[in-house]
């Protein structure tokens, strides 16, 4: 287990760098993530798609379609995977609990998919 600091908290990661407590994001919490995951500065663009994450997670408890998560927030088809790569690291940065069971895959580097495992 690991931890990361923002706003004078200390905040706990689990083993694989998620949240361990959902309550503890916060856009600030996001962009200590975002850093860890390789991403400088979040965008406009990004806070949009993390933030839909979130919200749907929060309401549904499942991971959103990709294409309609893009269209709702009105980018591009593949704006995921433009924005961040991989969509787990978007999935993480939004402070979401891993999906047991789930990895993402990616055949050239650039698309990814969700696939069963474990």
């Amino acid at each position: 287990m690991s931890v990361i600091e923002s706003g004078g908290k200390t905040i706990e990661l689990n083993d694989d760098g998620f949240l361990s407590n959902l309550e503890d994001w916060n856009e600030n919490v996001a962009q200590v993530l975002a850093t860890r995951e390789g991403v400088e500065k979040l965008s406009h663009e990004q806070m949009e798609i993390i933030t839909f994450m979130r919200n749907y997670y929060l309401k549904f408890e499942v991971f959103p379609i990709l294409r309609q998560l893009c269209k709702v927030v009105h980018q591009s088809r593949q704006c995921v995977n433009e924005q961040f790569i991989n969509p787990e690291k978007a999935w993480k940065i939004a402070g979401l609990p891993k999906l047991s069971g789930i990895h993402w895959i990616t055949m050239d580097g650039e698309n990814y998919k969700m696939e069963e495992c474990c």
